[in-house]
């Protein structure tokens, strides 16, 4: 019987745009072990475990009802409320929540990395599957209040372009994966501008149509402004497609589609040039 040989030679890649596939599906299995881990990490100790997927986005839906639609009198195009909210919620909160978990890859990870060889780009595949999941059951959510409503003699309107949801939830993905990946490199190396993301994310969703129509906005230059904002674009297809109010523009879309790529090609070479060397810095 012949010899096996297990030898394996890890070298550091020579092209910043290099993704090996083949390499990643190889560690599928640590994959999964790190996307388990994920989740019980984030309710480790807690009394209500998961439910918190159930009840973060409840308890939010509650107070934008109760402050911007009760005292700040916005409207929501005569959709109900809650499902505005929620929608506008569960949307937004993955794709802020892809950010922070894809921003956070080098440091979040320094431990490991040190210990032990895997494609480091599975760290922020982890991050969007995570909290795709999460994502998963907040739309299940929303689809509660959805057949509540339809059941109650509430008009709904569903368009035929809700057959591309899955393909708006996959832009968003990468769109956060591009741009996290962008500051996870940078902040290696500079740790305030995970500081600086934070006030970010936390601006960023008021040039975001979540807690108000676009119809709202009347002004011409705010109303352009706000569409050069990548997110809005894929915000209105998604509220389009599902409640019927909003917009849903294939130029738009394409626009989407333009600043993701730029944010992906520009956050792989980031990430392959500071791989190489993260551990030297962090």
């Amino acid at each position: 019987m012949s010899e096996q040989k297990w030898d394996l030679t890890i070298t550091p890649k020579d092209k910043l745009l290099a993704v090996d596939w083949k390499e990643i599906w190889r560690y599928r299995d640590m994959f999964i072990l790190f996307v388990l881990r994920a989740f019980r990490v984030a309710y480790k100790q807690t009394i209500l475990g998961p439910l918190w997927f159930l009840i973060t986005p409840i308890l939010s839906v509650i107070v934008y009802v109760a402050v911007f639609g009760g005292i700040a009198g916005i409207e929501t195009d005569g959709v109900p409320p809650i499902l505005f909210y929620l929608l506008g919620i569960s949307v937004w909160g993955y794709f802020a929540s892809c950010v922070s978990a894809t921003s956070n890859s080098f440091v979040s990870n320094a431990d490991i990395f040190g210990k032990v060889y895997f494609p480091r780009i599975i760290m922020p595949l982890v991050a969007v599957t995570t909290n795709l999941l999460s994502f998963a059951i907040q739309l299940a959510i929303f689809a509660a209040f959805y057949i509540y409503y339809a059941a109650t003699g509430t008009e709904l309107f569903i368009h035929w372009q809700i057959v591309l949801f899955p393909l708006l939830v996959a832009i968003l993905a990468f769109m956060a994966v591009g741009f996290g990946m962008i500051f996870s490199s940078l902040t290696t190396k500079y740790r305030d501008l995970q500081i600086m993301l934070a006030k970010i994310i936390s601006l960023w969703v008021y040039i975001t149509p979540i807690i108000y129509p676009m119809s709202m906005v009347t002004n011409p230059k705010l109303h352009l402004l706000m569409y050069l904002n990548p997110v809005t674009p894929v915000v209105e297809a998604i509220r389009y497609s599902l409640l019927g109010q909003g917009q849903f523009s294939w130029l738009w879309l394409g626009y989407s589609v333009f600043c993701t790529s730029i944010l992906l090609v520009f956050g792989l070479m980031l990430f392959n040039k500071v791989q190489k060397s993260f551990m030297d810095t962090v």
